[in-house]
């Protein structure tokens, strides 16, 4: 399934998965809560690149014009043998710290105020990332009052959203390590004209 590049539709569809997502988040961070502040995962023993590796999301299922697709039609990450990465992966870093490492701190790494994306995109789905990003989300408890503003209308997010997710998903799988990754594929005239086309060029 592909994701329809209308902001209006999306938005308004991905505002109903964002709150599913906000009730997931609630119910992580209860179960955290309850097994010392850990993630359930983390609690276990177990670090989240350990768990990424054998998810089958990762893998490449197809290649569209330098565009790479999981089994289940969601954009996904290409790391060469060499450490060349895909066009998305390497926009996805450059995005991300244009707009996102302000508060989610550099390479995904989180803040004291913010979470470490790398992590939340490998607990997440796509959808529910989408959704979070598009209509914002709110947690409020006892100790805590954090607000993450809806980035829906920002097309510096919105036309890039899926280069921002594949570059966080390598980072969170130790796909790629921290900083500007060395080597990267060229961009594709079809992703130029997805860019051009969502910024209305």
């Amino acid at each position: 399934m592909r994701i329809s590049r209308s902001p209006g539709l999306l938005i308004t569809a991905l505002m109903c998965v964002a709150s599913a997502a906000w009730s997931q988040q609630a119910d992580t961070s209860q179960d955290a809560a309850q097994t010392g502040g850990e993630a359930p995962a983390q609690a276990a023993g177990q670090a989240p690149a350990q768990d990424a590796a054998l998810d089958p999301g990762l893998a490449v299922a197809r290649e569209e014009d330098g565009r790479y697709f999981n089994a289940e039609d969601i954009p996904t990450f290409n790391i060469s043998e060499d450490g060349t990465v895909d066009w998305r992966t390497y926009s996805g870093f450059r995005r991300y710290h244009a707009e996102c490492h302000v508060c989610h701190g550099p390479d995904g790494e989180g803040s004291s105020y913010a979470p470490a994306l790398k992590d939340s995109v490998m607990r997440l789905d796509y959808y529910d990332f989408y959704g979070i990003v598009a209509g914002g989300i709110q947690h409020v408890d006892a100790g805590s009052n954090n607000v993450m503003p809806a980035f829906g209308t920002n097309v510096n997010v919105m036309c890039y959203l899926d280069d921002i997710y594949v570059y966080l998903r390598a980072r969170g799988a130790g796909a790629i390590e921290r900083g500007r990754p060395a080597e990267r594929e060229d961009k594709s005239e079809a992703i130029r004209a997805d860019e051009d086309a969502c910024l209305g060029a």
